[in-house]
């Protein structure tokens, strides 16, 4: 399943060249990560609560197409699992039109916050406490 969420660009995003700047791709790839896992019933809260917090290991964006004031986009996220104790995130943002401005492939994991180790089943534990775990593509 892919998650998506609206977002425009504003003013105090804008660079000396006057398109966004590259660091808020990140901060609007993170947001929607955010919005997945709380549409997903994920709320920090929750996650706290259950001593686990996910981690972001590697992050990687490809800018394809530069942003101005006022561009509307959504930015998407796909969920990839696989064995083991990390799972990829798929994100673009895209603007109304369908142009792709960025591609990105997160590696992430799921951390244990008492041992500060990721758990080794990140499927499993999203399953337990997710309301929603279709949204993450469980």
């Amino acid at each position: 399943m892919t998650f998506a969420v609206p977002v425009t660009v504003r003013g105090y995003e804008l660079d000396v060249n006057g398109h966004m700047n590259q660091a808020v791709y990140h901060q609007y790839a993170e947001h929607a990560r955010w919005e997945a896992m709380r549409a997903a019933g994920l709320v920090p809260d929750k996650m706290l609560h259950a001593g686990l917090g996910p981690v972001v290991l590697e992050s990687t964006v490809r800018h394809l197409r530069e942003l101005h004031l006022g561009d509307e986009v959504t930015v998407t996220c796909e969920f990839e699992w696989g064995e083991g104790k990390v799972f990829r995130i798929n994100q673009q943002i895209r603007k109304l039109d369908g142009t792709v401005s960025a591609e990105f492939v997160v590696v992430t994991g799921l951390m244990d916050l008492t041992a500060r180790k990721l758990v080794p089943n990140p499927i499993e534990r999203f399953r337990e406490l997710s309301e929603s775990a279709d949204i993450l593509g469980l």
